[in-house]
């Protein structure tokens, strides 16, 4: 088994162990053969398996001197078993909470620098994702479902690349949802399209949608206007 393992057979040498962990099941040889059995697995870019197999270790060996290792390994499967974003995120938010937990068990480990950029990615994929989900609603003219995403989203990654567009579309959800309100809420929710505008133009003063929302600021203007002289006749 070894033998093949060494020579880059990782297919023979993964069937070899696999059968001798049944053999060598609370023997010497057992701790070894688990940890080449799930290096084969991986070395097969098969890495749902291999996770398994190198949590699996962590386990049966917490005092090895390849638990560290093992624990990273785990961590770095499930990384590479995230899938493109727009995808369920499951695994992603498995990977790190994993590799969360490396950092945290291993603090001085050389790993941490390859972990930090792991987890970078990995949450930029969960970014990518829920702001998919929000502008969904708008999408899907669901406007107060859109506008209540958008605004989580913002509050949930200040410092997204997907602010602008976030802050965007909070406009364009507000004002179509305020503007098709009952005339009793209309106001307070277009003050509030006023209030978002605002922030967004202080933010973004050369944004693309700056004159886009600037349109919408001026509708919204217009329509509380109509609304102060709706109630000046009604007297």
């Amino acid at each position: 088994a070894m033998e093949y393992y060494e020579n880059g057979s990782f297919g023979k040498a993964r069937h070899l162990l696999e059968n001798l962990q049944l053999h060598y099941r609370g023997r010497d040889n057992a701790e070894d053969i688990a940890w080449y059995y799930a290096n084969s697995v991986m070395k097969q870019d098969e890495y749902y398996l291999a996770a398994y197999q190198f949590s699996n270790f962590c386990r049966k060996y917490p005092y090895s001197v390849r638990a560290e290792e093992a624990l990273y390994w785990s961590a770095y499967c499930k990384y590479r078993e995230s899938p493109v974003y727009s995808l369920d995120q499951t695994m992603t938010n498995d990977a790190i909470s994993d590799l969360e937990h490396f950092a945290e068990k291993y603090p001085q480990s050389t790993r941490i620098p390859e972990v930090n950029g792991y987890l970078d990615e990995l949450r930029e994929k969960l970014m990518l994702k829920d702001y998919e989900i929000a502008y969904g609603y708008y999408q899907t003219e669901a406007y107060h479902a859109a506008y209540v995403a958008l605004k989580n989203f913002i509050n949930l990654y200040p410092d997204s690349p997907k602010k602008e567009d976030a802050m965007f579309y909070v406009i364009r959800s507000g004002y179509e949802y305020g503007a098709n309100s009952r005339e009793d809420k209309m106001r307070e929710r277009l003050e509030q399209v006023i209030s978002d505008f605002n922030k967004f133009a202080t933010l973004f003063q050369n944004s693309r949608y700056l004159k886009e929302s600037q349109a919408i600021y001026t509708k919204c203007q217009a329509l509380l206007a109509q609304l102060g002289n709706t109630k000046t006749e009604a007297r």
